[in-house]
């Protein structure tokens, strides 16, 4: 009979504030960059709106797929609403972009600012997740110090605002 261990790694400091840093310039840069575009404010809500459905069906997703994974009930109606709602706002994003009348830079920034930040926020998730004891408390680690994050998200706004 041959038994296999779930070994949790926890990540380390520097990997925790890397990936907090990455999702702080990722989504400053895409609001900052929403919040200067030339567009519509009905299209700047769009924006918005598909960027909040990808980042909250992100997580959900990291988080679902790591339950089914580690063996806690999911139901496949909840895992399948979670991919397609994932799906849907990268989708709608991707046409969203294709139909704008914008430079081609700009496209190019919103979509990187979007990819940098659902793979910050689905990381920052996994180490919260390996850093969350039996009784569900986070320990303290998996939060950077506070004034590093608020630091690096000023300089970002001030090289944004440049």
């Amino acid at each position: 009979m041959q038994t296999t261990s779930h070994r949790i790694y926890k990540p380390t400091q520097a990997y925790i504030s890397a990936t907090w840093a990455s999702l702080a310039i990722g989504v400053i840069g895409y609001l900052v960059g929403l919040w200067n575009a030339n567009i519509l404010l009905n299209e700047k809500g769009y924006y918005l709106a598909i960027f909040i459905l990808a980042m909250f069906s992100a997580v959900t997703l990291q988080k679902t797929v790591r339950d089914k994974q580690e063996g806690l009930p999911t139901t496949t109606v909840f895992v399948g609403m979670c991919w397609a709602a994932f799906f849907s706002a990268v989708a709608l994003l991707g046409i969203g972009l294709f139909n704008a009348d914008m430079f081609l830079s700009e496209k190019g920034f919103y979509g990187m600012a979007f990819i940098l930040s659902l793979f910050s926020i689905i990381t920052v998730q996994k180490n919260m997740r390996d850093l969350t004891n039996e009784d569900g408390s986070t320990l303290s680690s998996a939060y950077p110090g506070v004034a590093n994050s608020i630091d690096v998200a000023l300089e970002t706004t001030d090289i944004v605002g440049e």
